[in-house]
């Protein structure tokens, strides 16, 4: 009996991917399933042995906006260019919470699904996409807790409304989303090697957030130094979300501009970054 087989008769050929392709789209639309596995995942069970379950996606904007209207509204009196306090607040903090659990959790892909990695293949991108997706659901209800406050504060005869800044929300969630993965993507290929980085980037996201306007408006930053926080790719972001949806808020279309050219050089050095090192990176988790 011959027991030979013929190339042909194989259903599945894996091969290296050449080191100038950065993304094979080809190849994560044929596992598309598994990306939506992975989102169901990270949306259902993430909060499913807990006894509050997914009321912590509302609960924990909304607790941080309470400490944030005390501290720094009440106790410091800082600036909210005019706006109600806990709206001016939620809406970054709803922008900065989605940037910095993506961001976060992209970041330990390796090291979190290390032994996953190791039995079988997919393409690992899969990943930090569905963490990327995954997120925009926790998001979604956020905002709609945000809506909830909105219409309080309308109720009330508060002048909030939107402007025509609005229409550019979705490229700002892009924008974020591509930040976030440009990001977890980076630092998910260097601490697969250099652990270290796991408490800089632990600190330094802290950190961030303070050089980023969630507490408090561009417009409060002298001229002087608010080319500093221009620099930061996130400012215009959140600038521009208050903008459409508060009426208040700082842009520029060249601020904007930057932030998408800083996303997307970002997101090519990340994805390359990424496809070299998950080539080995068995070697060092």
């Amino acid at each position: 009996m011959n027991l030979s087989l013929s190339v042909d008769s194989w259903t599945t050929t894996i091969h290296a991917r050449p080191l100038g392709k950065l993304f094979d789209f080809k190849e994560v639309y044929q596992y598309r399933d598994l990306l939506r596995m992975f989102v169901k995942r990270d949306v259902v069970t993430f909060y499913k042995q807990t006894i509050l379950g997914p009321l912590w996606f509302l609960l924990q904007p909304l607790f941080t906006t309470l400490i944030f209207w005390f501290v720094f509204g009440r106790l410091a009196q800082l600036s909210t260019d005019t706006l109600p306090q806990p709206l001016f607040y939620m809406a970054g903090i709803v922008c900065w919470n989605y940037f910095s659990e993506c961001l976060n959790r992209i970041s330990s892909t390796f090291t979190t699904n290390s032994a996953l990695f190791g039995k079988v293949y997919f393409p690992r991108i899969v990943i930090p996409l569905s963490v990327v997706i995954s997120n925009l659901v926790k998001m979604a209800i956020q905002w709609l807790l945000f809506a909830l406050i909105y219409l309080l504060y309308l109720g009330r005869g508060f002048a909030v409304g939107v402007t025509p800044y609005l229409l550019l929300f979705p490229l700002l969630i892009v924008i974020m989303a591509g930040l976030s993965l440009g990001f977890g993507l980076l630092f998910t290929s260097l601490t697969s090697k250099y652990r270290d980085l796991v408490f800089l980037l632990t600190f330094g996201v802290q950190l961030w957030m303070y050089a980023t306007p969630i507490i408090y408006p561009l417009s409060s930053i002298s001229l002087k130094y608010r080319y500093l926080m221009i620099l930061n790719p996130m400012t215009s972001v959140v600038e521009t979300v208050r903008l459409g949806l508060l009426g208040v808020g700082t842009f520029s279309w060249s601020y904007l501009l930057y932030s998408v050219v800083f996303t997307l050089l970002l997101l090519v050095l990340g994805v390359f970054l990424f496809g070299r090192v998950q080539r080995n990176f068995m070697d060092f988790v």
